[in-house]
């Protein structure tokens, strides 16, 4: 039997050590959460502290990437090259290796590393699923082709806004020539008119610079539940990729459907599949950057073309239509503006 005396040093031994145990989570809790400071969203990583954070990857620079955690904070992760990338699980959980470029905007996954000196996460590994991979490919091939268009869109806008303001200048000069010259109010006169004439022509081809015409098209047929092309839907795709090639500004806009026959979500998928095959063909055989192509979609059996009660019917709504769209601000010519001649007389 122990005796009371040692009960009673072994209760308060155990109590103090609970107590230091206490205070010391206490202590590593308060470190942690002040190794994170947040302003609007962002973290700041402190130097040398460790760190494992789960999120999505919201922006990918050439050796950096921003994670967005599920609290909406952003922080800063960079690359180095000792920076593992793998796969979870796998045989004995050793996953599978991946190229640092495999981390796109969209995946999900979780880094661990310490601190950097200027307040971002030095990555030592980072892991995610394949199937989360597999979903960011999707999103960034899907997102890459839209931000190209909106960047050239850009350009060419800021092209026309320069040729405006070059042609509000003139307009300025000509005011000045008509104040100023004795003979030339007449030739003054129709020189504004050609310039404001050249201001609302560019005026036009702005409004015109999200609106397309079709400069061809071509629709493409398929046998019963096939999405395999045929050579006479191979030969139509050849003709319009040449057009395509041979032309400034286009987008292509790729839609399928099926005839009236099987259930709705079948006839949905079997209408993808017919446009991806199209696309496919363009790229593979004909290298049309992706960029060019609108994003397609499958109808399924809605919109047909022709009767589905009949065979011929039914052969002619299983199609792609395929269309080559130019921007019809680019198809209008550039305004211009003839200078004043002098006639040399005073009056």
């Amino acid at each position: 039997m122990v005796p009371k005396g040692l009960r009673t040093i072994v209760s308060t031994t155990l109590a103090t050590s609970v107590l230091f145990i206490s205070a010391s989570l206490a202590l590593a809790q308060n470190q942690a959460v002040a190794a994170i400071s947040t302003n609007s969203a962002t973290a700041t990583v402190a130097n040398g502290q460790r760190m494992k954070i789960k999120g999505v990857v919201t922006r990918r620079d050439a050796d950096s990437f921003v994670i967005q955690d599920a609290r909406g904070v952003e922080t800063t992760v960079r690359l180095t090259p000792q920076t593992s990338v793998k796969t979870n699980g796998g045989f004995l959980r050793g996953g599978t290796n991946y190229a640092q470029t495999n981390i796109l905007r969209g995946l999900n996954l979780e880094v661990e590393g310490r601190g950097g000196p200027s307040g971002e996460l030095i990555a030592e590994k980072a892991r995610f699923n394949e199937a989360d991979l597999r979903v960011a490919r999707a999103v960034d091939s899907r997102a890459t082709p839209l931000e190209d268009r909106a960047s050239s869109t850009e350009t060419k806008l800021s092209q026309v806004e320069e040729n405006a303001q070059r042609l509000s200048g003139q307009l300025d000069e000509l005011a000045a020539v008509a104040n100023t010259a004795k003979g030339g109010a007449r030739a003054a006169q129709e020189s504004a008119d050609a310039a404001i004439a050249g201001v609302n022509e560019t005026n036009e081809r702005i409004s015109a610079l999200d609106d397309y015409t079709p400069q061809a098209t071509a629709a493409v047929n398929f046998k019963v539940n096939s999405a395999v092309l045929t050579d006479d839907a191979k030969l139509k795709l050849d003709d319009l990729a040449t057009k395509a090639m041979n032309t400034k500004g286009y987008v292509i806009e790729i839609a399928g459907f099926t005839d009236s026959t099987g259930g709705l979500e079948k006839n949905r998928r079997l209408s993808e599949r017919r446009a991806d095959s199209v696309i496919r063909y363009l790229v593979e055989n004909h290298s049309i950057p992706l960029r060019r192509i609108i994003t397609p979609y499958g109808y399924g059996k809605a919109n047909p073309i022709a009767d589905n009660s009949t065979r011929e019917g039914r052969e002619q709504n299983r199609r792609v239509e395929v269309k080559l769209l130019v921007n019809k601000g680019l198809l209008q010519p550039s305004p211009t503006m003839n200078r004043p001649t002098s006639s040399g007389e005073d009056e």
